[in-house]
């Protein structure tokens, strides 16, 4: 089934860049770029792009201040260069954003429902529901990104490369040393949030919510891995409405999403704001994965009579298991448990 042309233009936007930020960032670069043009600054000093996401647990809310920055070295107002940068931004790309200018000049974008679905969709089931091989640095390409002030910041060069599953070897699960400061209670919260993520997916096989295609068995991963990476979800999976809205409704579901966004945009920029504490983003996310599975429940009453509702929350679990895995073996240098 072919996507209608809307579909298609979010889904090479998320494919492209698989964290939100990064897609924000390019954005806002290639418009800075036009507007310095334009107003015939010489755009020297500004190599870094201040950009942070917003504490609204119910939205995906970026804010800048990059027309704050300008306005003190160029002495142009801060609003009109904010109204300046956003309006390339609107003509382009306002059906991915709602966009609001906030005194005395803050630039805030907020991630439409379909650029969000298409989003999820990517994390879900983008490469088989596995992130492993998309995040691996190259000098191809460079944004301008500061989460910092511009003296402590420094340029990223990243590049997402989902056709190599080759990662450092410093990276692999193999490495023979963990973090010191790896604490058993928090490495355990992680591992069993994944063991419950896969359960919830052979059950949703089971129960008839998600279809699993032929496994390749000559594959040398186990057979509860070839579960996971055999899925054939209904494409794309029904993450939103007949009003173009997500079909989640509980807080649990949006302080989930939110911590997917945060944890995504730190594996792409893991040197912006000093060192990560990697085992700290792993529990946030799988307590949040906790409160939303005991809050948003998925077989039962709700497949019954919502079983789009329930597609689109074992969407979300895919999701989970997929950005969990990743912390686990790649991050934390820990199995990621199939089953506990």
């Amino acid at each position: 089934m072919s996507l209608p042309e809307n579909s298609l233009h979010k889904s090479l936007l998320v494919s492209k860049y698989t964290a939100i930020k990064q897609l924000i960032y390019s954005i806002l670069d290639t418009s800075l770029s036009i507007y310095t043009k334009n107003r015939l600054i010489i755009c020297t000093t500004y190599k870094n792009i201040p950009l942070s996401q917003g504490r609204d647990e119910n939205k995906i809310i970026y804010i800048s201040g990059i027309a704050l920055q300008i306005s003190k070295s160029e002495k142009f107002p801060a609003m009109e260069i904010a109204n300046g940068i956003v309006s390339h931004i609107s003509a382009n790309y306002d059906q991915d954003f709602k966009i609001q200018i906030v005194s005395p000049g803050w630039i805030h974008l907020e991630v439409t429902h379909p650029l969000l679905a298409a989003w999820l969709q990517n994390l879900a089931l983008g490469t088989a529901g596995q992130i492993n091989s998309k995040f691996k640095i190259s000098p191809a390409d460079t944004l301008r990104v500061s989460e910092t002030p511009p003296k402590e910041a420094q340029n990223s060069k990243l590049k997402l490369s989902p056709s190599s599953p080759s990662l450092p070897h410093s990276l692999t699960p193999s490495s023979p040393s963990l973090p010191h400061s790896l604490t058993p209670s928090s490495s355990f919260t992680a591992q069993y949030a994944h063991a419950r993520c896969c359960s919830l997916v052979r059950l949703a096989i089971v129960e008839g919510l998600i279809q699993q295609g032929e496994p390749n068995q000559e594959d040398s991963e186990s057979s509860k891995q070839r579960l996971l990476s055999s899925i054939l979800m209904p494409n794309p999976i029904p993450w939103l409405n007949c009003d173009e809205k997500l079909r989640f409704h509980h807080p649990a579901s949006y302080r989930l999403i939110n911590e997917l966004v945060r944890v995504v945009d730190s594996l792409a920029f893991p040197n912006l704001g000093g060192s990560l504490n990697w085992e700290k983003a792993a529990t946030s996310l799988s307590r949040a994965f906790e409160t939303f599975w005991s809050k948003c429940r998925i077989f039962g009453e709700v497949k019954t009579a919502s079983p789009e509702l329930a597609q689109a929350r074992i969407g979300l679990v895919l999701a989970t298991q997929s950005v969990l895995k990743f912390l686990l073996e790649e991050k934390l240098g820990m199995i990621a448990p199939y089953e506990v």
